[in-house]
């Protein structure tokens, strides 16, 4: 990926957060008992497809080990999150049945069955695959034990220079307890002996994290021809510097996942962002819930890690070096451009063109002609929502700007737009959604920063948390107030709008500006939510409206009138929303779902879901866009927004999906779904026994289109050819 480096803190798996309710009552006895597929066996089915990605041959190589990085990232999260919520709730005795109806710990068992098989092939597509393919590429990553004399040397003075000042070795005996190992740290484990009296010692050595994972073997510039040496194997090769007059018997890698799962209890009188923060610094020390093992370790130092940690057999993963393979993330850096995907650069969205070759871009002129359909990363996020929020805060005739931030970047030009209008006197909103998971510390800090500088900053609803995206600008114009509006379904953040597929509505249409002022005031006044003409907001409205629309397309379908359901999401686990579309499909709807992650509906079975299709796209862009399209007799009803349809979305979480009515949006969304159930296109299908197939080639070997690619080429050609409209 061109911003592959970006996906260390904004990876792409997600879909993690806290659904661990019991299913909902199975009160339709013409739907079968065992209808739902496992929510967390779905997810790994999916981290299952990125690795595939990995495994392709046909990507290029430094792309290939970008996969196996997110893969292992994903892992990691899964791990922090949806294991250690299962394990709390199982020794906390709150253990519920997962949304298949199975005992937690029963899905512990095969969680950890699978993620013990998937981590093996993980570890052997990075050393019979990847590996040596970077190293045919003239990327080389070697051992201390097959270096020369002189590099050896030259190692040492760097190892003496630039490492061995950070280094800490703890020692354990009686006068120096086990140490905490903190979450995710790579550690060597080390086993010394004392010469003069023969007495066994152990030590932990933590690996800086700050310190580059791979380091450059080799002196000079050159991007043609690199070696790497991992840190971990450059530290246990000097361990004699730090353990002097001491002899070195056994040392081996281990790396502990924790609980980092965040629960925080919310009423009206505390203050949110200290109850975060510490709840921030416990998740630094939640119990242990994965060790990770070189598969070199010795018996004795294993029992010692496995009680002194307090991990069960099943919890120990035995891999071969090097562990932590999201460390590969790191080679982003590498200026290899023949070794990635061939460079895109995103268009400007062409309503958003200037009339004239070297005139400037006035937005608010653009979206008060027509609705603007945006599609990330294919038409530029900074030429249009960063454009539209900082010509807000420049414009006087602008008197107020109200936005949700949910994720942003660390050098957002959009919080600048935020503070440059309250300093400018407009009256500026922000409602800052500082449980975003992994993202509280940033937020807390962007929600001090806005406030000091006289930003209206609020934190949305208690026990709710605000993941719509929403930005409203009210504008003076000729004595009128004219409201600009821009909903999506991605974040406002300009680093992941280059690697995330999303869509956004820039309108000026007075009835969703109506539909925005009123739900603002609800997210930081007292009002009561009520219905709105353009918007499916929850948790009270938007599962109810989409029950509503897949019943109407059931009774369409009865009466041989003109039906059809597409919808696009990250994941579908709600049991209503599946219900429904069961029964959808058994009234003859014809049904495509097109789900990036996790799926917890069955496809293809008699009976059943014989008219639904389901088909995972994954590939450089992580497909983020949530679409809701109803065929309505004729009368198309399609909706975008945040909502994935998953119980918190649907009932713990603000979000809001906005209906296109232009007539040619429309056909943009019906184009984009004939595209991704096309079999020509390449993607996995979900199969009636529940697993996924990847279709990635014809009968004949050829390679299926890519569908990123395709639109890519699609929606540049039409910036380059085409003037605004």
């Amino acid at each position: 990926m061109d911003e592959s480096n970006e996906l260390q803190d904004t990876v792409i798996g997600g879909d993690f957060d806290d659904d661990f309710e019991p299913a909902f009552e199975r009160d339709d006895p013409a739907l079968p008992d065992d209808r739902y597929l496992d929510r967390e066996m779905s997810w790994l089915a999916f981290n299952q497809r990125v690795l595939e990605l990995a495994e392709d041959p046909r990507l290029p190589v430094l792309e290939r080990a970008n996969f196996l990085a997110i893969f292992a990232s994903n892992l990691d999260e899964f791990f922090m999150v949806r294991v250690a919520g299962l394990k709390r709730r199982i020794l906390t005795g709150l253990a519920v049945p997962t949304n298949v109806g199975r005992a937690p710990a029963e899905v512990l068992s095969d969680i950890s069955r699978r993620a013990h098989e998937l981590q093996v092939r993980h570890a052997a597509v990075y050393q019979e695959s990847v590996r040596p393919d970077l190293a045919a590429a003239g990327l080389t990553f070697v051992t201390w034990d097959s270096l020369d004399a002189e590099t050896r040397a030259r190692l040492r003075d760097y190892f003496s220079l630039q490492i061995f000042p950070v280094l800490m070795p703890l020692a354990v005996d009686p006068a120096h307890p086990f140490p905490y190992i903190s979450g995710l740290s790579l550690n060597l484990s080390i086993r010394v002996r004392n010469p003069k009296t023969s007495k066994v010692e152990f030590a932990r050595l933590k690996v800086p994290q700050m310190l580059p994972r791979f380091v450059a073997v080799d002196d000079g510039e050159s991007s043609e021809q690199k070696r790497f040496i991992t840190l971990e194997d450059l530290i246990a090769n000097h361990l004699g510097d730090l353990f002097p007059g001491m002899e070195v018997l056994e040392h081996h890698v281990f790396r502990v996942t924790r609980n980092e799962d965040v629960e925080i209890e919310e009423d009206e009188s505390e203050n949110l962002i200290k109850a975060l923060e510490k709840e921030l610094l416990r998740r630094r020390f939640g119990p242990p819930i994965r060790l990770e093992i070189t598969d070199d370790m010795d018996p004795l130092t294993l029992d010692l890690l496995v009680r002194e940690l307090d991990v069960t057999d099943q919890e120990v993963y035995r891999l071969p070096a090097p562990l932590d393979l999201g460390g590969l993330f790191s080679l982003a850096k590498i200026d290899r451009p023949d070794l990635r995907y061939p460079k895109h650069v995103p268009t400007t969205a062409l309503q958003l063109m200037p009339s004239e070759h070297n005139a400037e871009g006035d937005v608010f002129t653009s979206i008060s002609r027509s609705d603007i359909l945006l599609h990330h990363p294919y038409e530029s996020f900074a030429t249009s929502v960063q454009a539209f929020l900082e010509q807000a805060a420049a414009d006087p005739h602008v008197l107020a700007i109200k936005q949700t931030l949910y994720r942003t970047s660390g050098d957002s030009p959009i919080v600048e737009a935020l503070i440059d209008a309250a300093e400018s006197g407009k009256q500026v909103l922000a409602l800052v959604e500082i449980k975003a998971r992994f993202d509280e510390q940033a937020n807390i800090t962007w929600a001090r920063k806005l406030e000091k500088a006289g930003v209206h900053v609020v934190y949305g609803l208690v026990g709710l948390k605000t993941h719509c995206k929403l930005a409203l600008v009210v504008r003076q114009e000729k004595g009128t107030l004219r409201h600009y509006s821009h909903i999506g379904t991605g974040n406002y953040n300009p680093k992941t709008s280059r690697i995330y597929e999303d869509l956004g509505l820039l309108t000026a249409d007075d009835q969703v500006g109506k539909d925005l002022t009123r739900l603002f005031n609800e997210l930081s006044g007292y009002a009561i939510e009520k219905k709105f003409k353009r918007l499916l907001v929850a948790p009270l409205h938007l599962r109810r409206g989409l029950v509503k629309r897949i019943e109407t397309e059931a009774r369409n379908a009865e009466a041989g009138l003109p039906s059809g359901i597409r919808i696009k999401l990250n994941s579908i686990v709600d049991e209503v929303i599946i219900d429904a579309l069961y029964r959808a499909s058994q009234a003859g709807v014809p049904i495509d779902i097109w789900v990036r992650g996790i799926c917890g509906l069955k496809a293809g079975q008699p009976g059943l879901s014989e008219n639904i299709r389901v088909r995972s796209i994954l590939g450089r862009y992580l497909e983020h866009s949530r679409i809701f399209s109803f065929v309505n007799n004729g009368e198309p009803e399609v909706f975008i927004g945040s909502a994935d349809m998953m119980h918190r979305n649907l009932d713990r979480r603000v979000e809001a999906l906005v209906r296109l009515t232009a007539p040619e949006h429309l056909v943009e969304i019906a184009s984009l779904f004939d595209r991704a159930m096309d079999e020509r296109t390449s993607s996995w299908w979900l199969d009636p026994d529940g697993t996924w197939t990847r279709h990635s080639v014809d009968e004949n070997g050829n390679s299926l289109d890519d569908m990123q690619d395709k639109l890519m080429q699609i929606i540049s050609q039409r910036g380059r050819v085409g003037t605004r409209r």
